[in-house]
């Protein structure tokens, strides 16, 4: 009775911990001033918003201060999350905890059983945070020709580039006008252009946007017709982009082939222990030690060498 009130509030928490995620990462108030603060170099110590709880913000405070929390800082920013760093561990160190939990009572309440659910409740925050920025910086790699083709009819028209920068800012869906509509802030607030391209470069480490923003860099200091070189740089993005989604389409297989393959025995092998912890532990019995050990090693190091070899394979430049 007491494991499965445990187990049970252990998911409720997790359930409450998802929810919270999704609430928080979809939500219409963003945490952009405190990002411009920080790209901009201002006072750390502006608070833009209320802080949502005492002990985050005081982990907000301490972590804000290394260089741990800036890298944290900016992989929230790549993906778009409305996080603050000392959030994000929280979350992490919620996720590592309860996955723990759940697997030590699951698992006969062994300590081992207890470190495969760490290692799982470790893995998630950063595979979110990963996916989120691989979705992201597809997206925005997808919508950059038209965001050139806006701009290049601009500045024909008339409008500067700052000007230009605006409209679209105004007119493209997300996540372009957003990315652009900080760089619009950041340009108004009188950072000069160069540095504030260079912080959109940081927030999406993109090929193409690193084209274009050298591009405009080396424009305004030789000068030149940015509308003509603007559009050859569509162009070849748009063929750039055009070339990658066909790669995509045809290697779409062997990598999720590649990571199927890689994951499915170590998958195996945690629900064997959890079902049948007997027949995992043949393994590991005295008579088996030496044998079982050399499998073991054998498997892991065969895929990872598969999975490397596919992932290879299937990882084509542009």
């Amino acid at each position: 009775m007491t494991n499965m009130l445990l187990i049970g509030g252990s998911v409720l928490a997790l359930i409450l911990l998802v929810i919270g995620i999704i609430v928080s990462a979809t939500s219409d108030k963003t945490a952009m001033d405190e990002r411009l603060n920080k790209y901009l170099e201002e006072d750390k110590k502006t608070d833009t918003k209320e802080s949502k709880g005492a002990l985050t913000d005081w982990v907000n405070k301490r972590v804000e201060k290394s260089s741990f929390g800036d890298r944290i800082s900016r992989e929230l920013a790549r993906a778009d999350l409305k996080f603050k760093p000392g959030e994000y561990i929280a979350i992490y160190v919620i996720a590592v905890i309860g996955v723990a939990l759940i697997a030590f009572l699951l698992g006969g309440r062994l300590l081992l059983s207890a470190f495969i659910g760490a290692g799982i409740g470790a893995l998630l925050p950063r595979m979110y945070v990963k996916n989120q920025q691989s979705k992201r910086l597809t997206r925005f790699n997808d919508q950059l020709p038209d965001m050139l083709n806006l701009m290049v009819n601009g500045l024909r028209a008339g409008f500067s580039t700052l000007q230009a920068m605006e409209a679209v800012s105004k007119e493209l869906p997300a996540p372009i006008c957003d990315e652009f509509k900080r760089v619009v802030q950041e340009m108004q607030l009188g950072i000069p252009m160069e540095k504030a391209l260079a912080n959109l470069l940081r927030r999406i480490p993109s090929q193409d946007l690193d084209f274009l923003v050298t591009a405009i860099n080396v424009q305004r200091e030789v000068g030149g017709n940015l509308a003509e070189i603007m559009d050859v740089i569509s162009y070849t993005i748009r063929e750039r982009v055009r070339i990658k989604g066909d790669i995509r389409a045809l290697t779409a297989q062997a990598m999720y082939s590649g990571r199927a393959l890689a994951l499915m025995p170590i998958g195996l092998l945690c629900i064997l222990w959890f079902l049948n912890r007997s027949y995992v532990m043949e393994f590991f019995n005295k008579d088996n030690i030496l044998c079982g050990g050399i499998a073991l090693g054998g498997a892991g190091v065969l895929i990872t060498i598969g999975y490397f070899v596919m992932t290879r394979i299937a990882n084509v430049e542009v």
